[in-house]
């Protein structure tokens, strides 16, 4: 085959680092925010407080009344610093209008979205190694617990991947929850990378398998069944009763949720030695693999919207006190010169605009969360006047086209972020559930069929525990038609056991 040179064009959006910021901000929850905010405090000089009285709007107002001053400044220091800054920030495409005209200099006028899929956040590692190395010893005592995702990110370092297998693993390792357990499908994973050429299933599925063998074996499994057999795969295969065990999770996991030994002795056709080893065995493995990196420290909740009836009308407002308000020092600012070429010169023009994309940043996180609010609290409105039964079907997608942002974006902001309400305190992700078709032809949501199933067993009989099949007859009674399986796992979500445990601890 003849080797020759092939020129091609392409388009491409570039992550600039003030875009990176903003989708890291736009991500974190209130604490995690304010410890960030701290850090930016504590290392930019030109980045401060404001005053109680002052408001995010002032901050604005004096970063606009500053950009004689910057751009002036910077017309006259060396073209390959400023310029090599306009490059990097002008990178993005003019998709849409974030910020507001107007409140930077020429320099940060450029548009830029949450659009990028590809940016997938890392953790900050610091350039001075001989610090890092004397400080070990105080950070391990100090720092904050290692999470499951910066353990599996560790791990994927170690590895020698090329830049498209790198986006597939941190893309997997981003779906991964706490317990261990994927939180989008593979077909979802796939959608969501965007490289050229296009990545296929078969790459996905090769990197997940991989992140599987990852520490704590069985991560990123599709669910229980799943991860119970990738750990039972790793055992020697001189284990005791292995081969039943795999059996047993393959096929009948569920008689062993259920204790119905007896069935389950009579499926798999063996001795009840052989059963009771190969049930213990699958009893030490770990459910929630997750669980043995995760943390378990106490989780303090901050609401980051409020929601109260004014005037007849529910009405979304952002926790303004949850945050501190930023601004730019003013001492600092004015030391800038004109013409002045110094380091420090420098040092202050570079900090200026750090602080200045930062503010942007902040204020665009909290626009964007309060629109989503927003949309939320319209679409739900029957929720918070009836409470569960009454709430609609919503997914992601349905937010992302009202709003015209990335269904991405949404789960973003929807991820450890808080809602209060007059009934008590919610994520944003419980207003979202998939939607069951009703006998009219309409469409009912998980959540308030899940309420409509408990309700059903607080009021049974005492003693006459209803069975799913009865539940599954007076919801289609209803209108709202599902199969005993369904009841079966909306039942077990709520951590309700079936009718015949329930009759047992009642009599």
């Amino acid at each position: 085959m003849k080797q020759a040179l092939e020129i091609k064009l392409g388009h491409k959006l570039a992550m600039t680092p003030q875009l990176q910021q903003a989708i890291r901000l736009l991500q974190l929850s209130v604490i995690d925010l304010r410890t960030e905010i701290q850090s930016a405090l504590d290392n930019n000089p030109l980045l401060d407080t404001l005053d109680q009285d002052d408001s995010l709007a002032d901050s604005g107002d004096e970063l606009a009344n500053q950009e004689d001053i910057y751009n002036n400044t910077s017309s006259d220091t060396d073209p390959g610093t400023d310029g090599s800054d306009k490059d990097s920030a002008g990178s993005a495409n003019d998709t849409n209008d974030v910020f507001e005209q107007g409140t930077a200099g020429d320099e940060l006028k450029e548009d830029y979205t949450w659009e990028d899929e590809s940016y997938i956040p890392r953790t900050t590692t610091s350039n001075n190694r001989e610090n890092d190395w004397s400080g070990m010893e105080l950070e391990s005592r100090n720092s904050s617990p290692t999470t499951l995702h910066d353990h599996l990110e560790w791990q994927m370092r170690m590895l020698p991947l090329s830049e498209r297998d790198r986006l597939i693993a941190e893309t997997i390792i981003e779906a991964v929850n706490d317990d261990g357990y994927l939180t989008l499908s593979i077909e979802d994973i796939k959608q969501s990378l965007d490289a050229e050429p296009e990545i296929e299933l078969d790459e996905v599925m090769a990197m997940l398998h991989q992140i599987q063998n990852f520490d704590p074996v069985g991560v990123a499994a599709i669910d229980v069944a799943d991860s119970l057999q990738i750990q039972l795969r790793q055992l020697a295969r001189d284990t005791p009763y292995l081969e039943t065990a795999k059996t047993i999770v393959a096929r009948h996991l569920d008689l062993v949720a259920h204790h119905d030994l007896a069935k389950l002795k009579r499926v798999i056709k063996g001795s009840s030695a052989s059963l009771s080893g190969a049930i213990s065995l699958i009893q030490s493995l770990n459910p929630r693999p997750g669980s043995a990196i995760n943390p378990s420290e106490t989780r303090y909740i901050i609401p980051d919207i409020s929601v109260k009836k004014i005037n007849g009308k529910w009405t979304a407002r952002l926790n303004e006190e949850a945050l501190p308000k930023l601004g730019v020092n003013r001492y600092y600012q004015s030391l800038i010169r004109r013409g002045d070429n110094s380091t420090d010169n420098r040092y202050l023009k570079e900090n200026l605009q750090e602080a200045r994309w930062y503010i942007k940043s902040l204020q665009n996180r909290h626009d964007t969360l309060l629109s989503v609010a927003n949309e939320i609290l319209r679409r739900q409105q029957d929720f918070f006047e009836e409470g569960d039964e009454a709430m609609k079907p919503m997914v992601l997608h349905d937010i992302a086209d009202a709003l015209e942002l990335h269904e991405s974006t949404i789960s973003r902001v929807t991820t450890n972020k808080y809602m209060q309400t007059p009934t008590g305190v919610y994520e944003l992700k419980y207003f979202f559930s998939s939607h069951v078709n009703t006998a009219d032809g309409g469409t009912c949501s998980a959540t308030a069929i899940r309420s409509q199933i408990k309700k059903l067993v607080n009021n049974e009989p005492v003693g006459k525990p209803i069975s799913d099949n009865r539940i599954a007859e007076l919801l289609s009674q209803q209108g709202i038609r599902v199969a005993r399986r369904t009841v079966a796992k909306y039942r077990e979500s709520m951590n309700i056991p079936p009718s015949n445990m329930r009759k047992s601890l009642t009599t």
